[in-house]
Formats: structure tokens, C-alpha cells, sequence
């Protein structure tokens, strides 16, 4: 890889980080029965894993992270703080991380993207991005809020519709993007 590949990667890395970051200036939506409200920042979870693949997607969520951990308020509603990885939401947030990694195996092993088939993109995004964070993050709730794990898994079912139209959303975007931005879907 070039020092303009490097260069570039970066840029693109950092330009989705802010992403995520804008799009936590929407607040989130409080659901009543859990403490975890309904965010829009989801979405710049998967666009992340849909425009950077595995390697840089996972980059670009872990610096979100990281700068979230340094107590700066980028999470929906101003929240921010390494406390917040052992509350309620420590489960989604953890889960953000790993997501995109999941998302961009899946979609490289797949061949997805090339397919030209973009309801198996969406599918991978369900998959491995709105279900396999639902189920982490229901997990930890369970374990942090002392509740069933059926419960916590049931209380989910709440997000379902707006993470399907989020992660059906993020692919559409994404397909736009690629067509006319060479992310050069790096691994």
C-alpha cells in the first residue's frame, strides 16, 4: 500500500467517524420499559462497515469509542465516559466494535458488494449487524439491569422496525457512495 492509499484510507476513516459522531447530535428516543433509547447512530455503525470494510470500519467505530471513553459527549443525547461502557448500553457499544468486522467478512466472503444482489447486502447488515448487536447488547442488559435474558432479548424487539429501515437505509447509501467514491473497499 501507497503512502496515498495510506493517506486516503485514513481520510475516508476519519470522515465516517465524524459521521457517527453527527449522527449522534440526534437524540435518541427513550423507549420506557429499558434504559436504552432508540439512537440513530446505529446507522453510522453499518455505513462504516458497508463504505470501509472489516479493517477500516472497525478503526473508524473504535476511535468513536475511544474518544467516547475519554468522557468526551458524542453519544446520542451528550453522553460520553468509560462509565457508560458498564451500563446499560456497554453491550451495544462493545457490539458496535465488533460489527463492522462481522459485517465486512461476511460481505467479502459473500462477494456482495460485486454481486450486484443488494438484498444480500441488506441481509448481511440484518445479520450480522442489527441481530448480532441486538443480541450482545440484550445480553449485557440482562446481566447489568438483573433481568432475564428472554427479557432482555424480548425488549429488543422494540428497536427491530427502525434497525431494519437504518440498516436497509445504510446499505442504499452506501451503494450510492461506492458508485461514485472510490473507497477502494479495502479488507
Amino acid at each position: 500500500m501507497t503512502n496515498r492509499q495510506t493517506i486516503k484510507h485514513l481520510t475516508q476513516t476519519a470522515m465516517v467517524t465524524a459521521l457517527i459522531i453527527v449522527l449522534g447530535f440526534f437524540p435518541g428516543i427513550p423507549v420506557g420499559f429499558i434504559p436504552v433509547p432508540i439512537v440513530l447512530q446505529n446507522m453510522g455503525i453499518f455505513l462504516a462497515a458497508e463504505l470501509l470494510g472489516r479493517k477500516y470500519g472497525t478503526i473508524a467505530v473504535g476511535l468513536f469509542l475511544g474518544l467516547v471513553a475519554l468522557g468526551l459527549p458524542l453519544l446520542s443525547g451528550g453522553r460520553g465516559g468509560a462509565a457508560i461502557f458498564l451500563g446499560p448500553t456497554g453491550g451495544y457499544l462493545v457490539a458496535w466494535l465488533l460489527a463492522p468486522m462481522l459485517i465486512g467478512t461476511l460481505i467479502k466472503i459473500t462477494r456482495a458488494m460485486t454481486s450486484g444482489y443488494w438484498w444480500l447486502e441488506v441481509g448481511i447488515v440484518w445479520l450480522a449487524g442489527i441481530l448480532f448487536v441486538d443480541v450482545i447488547g440484550a445480553s449485557w442488559l440482562a446481566v447489568q439491569s438483573h433481568m432475564t435474558l428472554t427479557a432482555a432479548l424480548l425488549s429488543n424487539v422494540a428497536f427491530l422496525p427502525g434497525d431494519i429501515i437504518k440498516g436497509t437505509l445504510a446499505v442504499f447509501i452506501a451503494r450510492r457512495v461506492r458508485a461514485i467514491v472510490d473507497f477502494g473497499l479495502p479488507a
